[in-house]
């Protein structure tokens, strides 16, 4: 059976020629919640404490589809993040309707980083099936907490992300949780470095061998966007990714657009207009299927 399509090139005047949404005025509510999780690090100890998730709503939209964003890995200072937010990209999630959670795991920023859970190894041998896990094990329990909120429709769920988060997504894919309708991957991958090997990731094959096994179990509808030149992850390495997920029978569409910017790893932050029509369309097919 064929599970989508990969659409190699997606042309700059097509997707101009889409009206591309700009984020409603409407007024968008955001606080902070701490969400408590378990996960093992890279020793398998026991860790657990509590996380920041920022919370985007629209007022008087319940009940809320949930949408989850998860942020990627900086190659260094993983303080740098701060509370994660991605503003413009919640805000619009949240004018879509959705309650946008966004939560800063364990390692990171606001929930601290004194413990790198997600240590994958040395560049010539990752484990990015346990480190994707420790990061999707925090993305659902953040999903089982939101399913206790009673403005939270709970057969509606969205879980999308950048970069590790965006493989992180897939990760959440291939665990078909109940309720979730729909997985968007913003460049994801790992190991990648625009520095020392731009657009040549660590472990590419260990990465497509993970991206394989995720295809094994997944049905829910994915959307991976990159652009050509991405630095940190090449068009080479993420068609292969995304082949090896669709070998394995997982169901896909893989949208390569053209070169963005000098660093095509930016589309998600700095390329709004060009994704949101892409994004808005692969959301609306998803909910007229569910």
């Amino acid at each position: 059976m064929d599970h989508g399509f990969d659409l190699r090139h997606v042309l700059c005047a097509f997707v101009l020629a889409c009206a591309a949404p700009t984020a409603p005025a409407a007024a968008v509510d955001e606080h902070i919640i701490a969400v408590p999780v378990q996960v093992r690090d890279a020793t398998g100890a026991a860790l657990a404490q509590d996380i920041v998730v920022t919370v985007f709503e629209a007022r008087g939209g319940a009940p809320y589809p949930l949408l989850v964003l998860n942020h990627g890995r900086p190659v260094s200072d993983r303080a740098s993040l701060r509370r994660v937010r991605y503003l413009q990209a919640a805000r619009y999630f949240a004018s879509l309707g959705y309650s946008v959670w966004v939560p800063t795991r364990i390692g990171y920023g606001a929930s601290g980083t004194a413990v790198d859970a997600e240590y994958a190894g040395p560049c010539n041998d990752r484990d990015f099936l346990r480190s994707f896990g420790i990061a999707a094990d925090q993305v659902q329990q953040v999903i089982d907490y939101a399913r206790l909120e009673p403005r939270i429709d709970t057969q509606h769920i969205v879980v999308a992300g950048q970069s590790y988060g965006g493989a992180t997504s897939i990760a959440v894919a291939a665990r078909n949780l109940p309720g979730v309708v729909a997985v968007i991957n913003f460049a994801g991958g790992g190991g990648g470095n625009p520095q020392t090997r731009p657009g040549e990731p660590c472990s590419s094959q260990v990465a497509a061998a993970t991206f394989g096994s995720y295809g094994r179990t997944s049905r829910v509808p994915t959307l991976w966007i990159y652009a050509e030149n991405d630095l940190y992850f090449g068009p080479r390495h993420t068609q292969a990714w995304f082949a090896a997920f669709r070998a394995q029978g997982g169901n896909g569409e893989f949208l390569l657009l053209q070169p963005f910017g000098d660093n095509g790893h930016r589309l998600f932050a700095r390329g709004f207009d060009l994704w949101a029509p892409l994004v808005q369309r692969f959301l609306a097919m998803a909910a007229a299927k569910g």
